[in-house]
């Protein structure tokens, strides 16, 4: 304890046994006589010894311990006490770094020592065995060499009384003392007896502190403590704090031992397991072959540098886990990812732009203005294969081609073709994909089609792109922003996979059915592309070449002549279909074929034709009459034109006149847009009352009721001003408005007539009601382009600037001079 090289250590219980066999050796019957003795040791210490300076360890009364001595001057001291009477003075170190200790370097207060034993060691050193008999505090050094001697002054131990606190702190210690002792699984009888059998404070706390793991500050703080109940009251508070700390290590140790066991337990059914497969023939050597296959097959697929990168290093972690573990299925599935997905596969591109026409004429009637624009995208990508050309996005009602669309461009190009419907997507794990931090997670809907196209370059189709949601797990729109954007998709990152993935080569085409509801910035990455409904004739057409040949193969009639005629037909799209797509079009000629079905099932023979009146008979009732064409309108009356996400609708607007103050009344479920038309055809006509034949005093005499039949349909949108004027002047004059004619347009407080959107709907819907003359703005003119000629052969479509060119138009001939039959009534 001397040397800092040669140290001994002795367990604390050790001290405690070896206090217990020195009794025995000295034959002390009881403890009275083992402290006569000691005392009687204290009162023959010498005024002068020599001293022994020790570096980690305090000596308490009582305490019996070797030491191992190396240092010279030590040795001499330890052969001088041997000489004079066997008493050492031993005193701690401030510093254990000093090597040759002066005065300064010790501290003032240590205990004196009788050397019971000395042993000689092999290697120069000595070892003695030593037992403490007396505090005692230095007065004076008389001599620092060869050897350090001392003048002392003993402390006398004091022998405090008896008392509930004496009482209660002697208790605490004991129970903290086999507190500490048990938590460290060293307790034995004798020990808790020693504990017991003493009854003297300051020989407590001197037990107590020689066998805790005290600092050398602490330990020689209750050293210099004379009074025995203060110093039993500082081991007291030193074991409280042992405790927690013995209490924290036996936790951790209990915790370790668990994962030792748990460690255990699964190598055990590990060794099981491979017991298993070795009876069953299934080596282990079958799984490194495996991840050797694995790793060629990574080395073979191409992947970037970064890439790679991170593909060895899942690999040397699946290599380090066991095969039956989640988080190696989880490594695993993603290593399947990196291997199947197409990071160099391309496919070659058909850049044959008549091909691309003839394929685009194939599978679509009509659609010549969309035709065209995709023919020009694909001939700019002929021309510069480099080219970031925008996103299309085909916009238009259901059923009008706006998906098929985008498989005939796949067709064209020779490319793969993939769909992804965005409708009621709400999480924006859908596209970015899932972080790999649970099992079950698995890329985004990008990265799939991607693994399922097995190219880097097919069309990709984003359908319903105006259905997307937003909830609390994310926007999918906004994820859309880097799959979209040329200028950062070649770089695009999924959750799941972590690497950057080169979207560049993919053709985007979204769809949707209304603008409105495509965020602004998601709306500017695209290019749009309005598919308007299809005409009478073009619906013929492709009913014959695309829908008959297909619901008559899906209905077992291909070995039977089925003949539906024209007439037919048209009869089917007039009286059961007025939609601007296909899709009820489809329904219907496949709800004739399963009527045929069920004749030739039931044993009919022969040729099957379809005349229109075998149409009634097979579909029943028409939806659609020609009788809700009125021959002649009341007055009050106007047939307007209005778009729909279907495509164009004809609307009856009534207009009745009451007596009354001037008051309003608007119903048809009429959103605000038209209420304000309605207000402003009102203010119109009470500012032109004279000029348009109507009594100025209508205002303050008359209440106004304008009705929209089809009340539950929602009717909104700027294009009803016109008609709404017309109807009511109609009303408020008694002079009734043409029924072959229609109108579109909205009206300012002036008179003039706005221009509106859905001209070719509107016009394909007037067609179909059978009308032949409509009414437009001026300024819609070059919207007339966009109509087939044919139906403009069969319209009569009449621009108008102003509210007054229109009345020329729009109402028959007075039934008298000056004022109407109506008028002279009212008068």
């Amino acid at each position: 304890m001397t040397d800092k090289n040669n140290t001994g250590h002795t367990k604390p219980h050790e001290a405690v046994a070896e206090t217990v066999v020195d009794r025995q050796d000295q034959s002390s019957p009881d403890a009275e006589e083992g402290e006569n003795s000691l005392t009687s040791l204290a009162q023959n210490i010498p005024d002068v010894l020599p001293v022994l300076p020790v570096r980690d360890i305090i000596i308490f009364n009582y305490m019996i311990l070797p030491l191992f001595i190396g240092r010279e001057k030590s040795v001499q001291a330890v052969e001088r006490a041997l000489k004079t009477g066997r008493h050492l003075f031993v005193c701690a170190q401030k510093e254990e770094s000093v090597e040759d200790p002066a005065p300064a370097d010790l501290f003032d207060v240590g205990t004196v020592v009788q050397v019971m034993r000395l042993l000689k060691m092999p290697d120069s050193r000595v070892k003695i065995l030593v037992q403490g008999v007396s505090r005692a505090r230095v007065t004076e050094y008389s001599q620092v060499e060869p050897w350090l001697e001392v003048r002392i002054e003993p402390v006398p131990e004091l022998m405090p009384e008896t008392n509930p606190t004496v009482e209660a702190l002697l208790r605490a210690a004991r129970e903290q003392s086999e507190k500490v002792f048990s938590l460290r699984g060293v307790a034995s009888p004798d020990m808790l007896a020693v504990l017991q059998g003493v009854d003297d404070p300051g020989r407590l706390a001197d037990l107590i502190a020689a066998n805790m793991r005290l600092k050398l500050a602490d330990a020689q703080n209750i050293l210099e403590t004379e009074e025995p109940v203060e110093r039993l009251a500082l081991v007291n508070k030193q074991l409280q704090r042992e405790v927690e700390v013995v209490t924290v290590q036996a936790r951790i140790q209990s915790s370790a031992r668990e994962g030792m066991d748990k460690a255990q337990k699964d190598y055990f059914l590990r060794e099981q397991i491979k017991a298993i497969r070795h009876e069953l023939g299934e080596d282990e050597e079958d799984g490194e072959a495996d991840l050797e296959s694995l790793k060629k097959t990574l080395d073979k697929v191409g992947l970037p540098k970064d890439v790679r990168r991170e593909a060895a290093k899942q690999l040397r972690r699946l290599s380090s886990m066991h095969a039956d573990s989640s988080e190696a299925n989880v490594v695993r599935t993603y290593l399947d990812w990196l291997v199947d997905l197409p990071w160099k596969k391309l496919s070659r591109d058909r850049m044959d732009i008549v091909h691309a026409k003839q394929v685009l004429d194939e599978d679509h009637c009509g659609l010549d203005k969309v035709k065209d624009r995709i023919l020009e995208f694909l001939s700019v990508r002929k021309l510069n294969p480099q080219s970031k050309g925008p996103i299309l996005c085909f916009t238009g009602p259901p059923g009008v081609g706006k998906t098929s669309l985008g498989r005939s461009i796949a067709r064209a190009l020779g490319r793969k073709f993939q769909r992804i419907s965005l409708g009621g997507m709400h999480d924006e794990a859908e596209i970015r994909g899932h972080r790999r931090t649970y099992i079950g997670s698995m890329p985004g809907r990008i990265i799939q089609s991607l693994k399922q196209a097995g190219t880097r370059n097919p069309v990709i189709v984003l359908d319903e792109v105006d259905k997307i949601g937003t909830d609390f797990r994310g926007d999918p729109s906004s994820a859309l922003l880097e799959v979209l954007d040329p200028e950062q998709n070649h770089t695009f990152s999924d959750h799941y996979l972590n690497v950057p993935f080169d979207l560049s080569r993919v053709m985007f085409l979204c769809t949707a059915n209304h603008l409105d509801t495509i965020p602004a910035p998601l709306r500017d990455r695209m290019e749009v592309i309005a598919l308007t409904g299809y005409t009478l004739q073009e619906k013929m057409e492709i009913a014959r070449k695309h829908l008959l040949p297909k619901k008559i193969a899906e209905n077992g009639l291909t070995g039977s002549k089925v003949s539906v005629g024209d007439k037919a037909v048209e009869k089917v799209i007039k009286d059961y279909t007025r939609e601007a797509g296909l899709r009820n079009l489809e329904r219907e000629m496949a709800a004739v074929c399963r009527k045929l079905a069920r004749r030739k099932a039931e044993g009919a023979k022969g040729a099957f034709t379809v005349t229109p009146s075998d149409v009634e008979k097979l579909l029943g009732v028409p939806r659609y009459v020609e009788d809700e064409k009125e021959k002649r309108l009341l007055p009050g009356m106007a047939l307007g034109l209005a778009w729909t996400p279907a495509g164009g609708e004809v609307l009856t607007i009534e207009t009745s006149i009451m007596k009354g103050k001037g008051g309003l009344i608007l119903t048809g479920q009429l959103g605000d847009v038209m209420k304000e038309s309605a207000h402003a055809a009102v203010s119109y006509i009470r500012s032109r009352a004279e000029t348009l034949g109507v009594d100025p005093a209508f205002a303050v005499k008359r209440d106004i009721h304008i009705h929209v039949p089809a009340g539950a349909t929602p009717k909104d949108g700027p294009s009803a001003g016109v008609t709404l004027t017309t109807a009511l002047i109609s009303a408020l004059s008694g002079r009734r408005v043409r029924a072959d004619c229609c109108m579109t347009g909205e009206i300012t407080l002036q008179g003039r007539v706005l221009p509106v959107g859905g001209i070719k709907e509107k016009i394909l819907a007037g067609v179909a009601h059978g009308l032949k003359y409509v009414i437009v703005p001026q300024q819609n003119v070059k919207d007339l382009e966009e109509v087939p000629k044919d139906l403009l052969k069969r319209i009569s479509v009449h621009p108008v600037h102003h509210y007054d060119e229109l009345l020329s138009l729009v109402f028959e001939e007075k039934s008298g001079k000056g004022k109407t039959a109506t008028q002279k009534k009212q008068h």
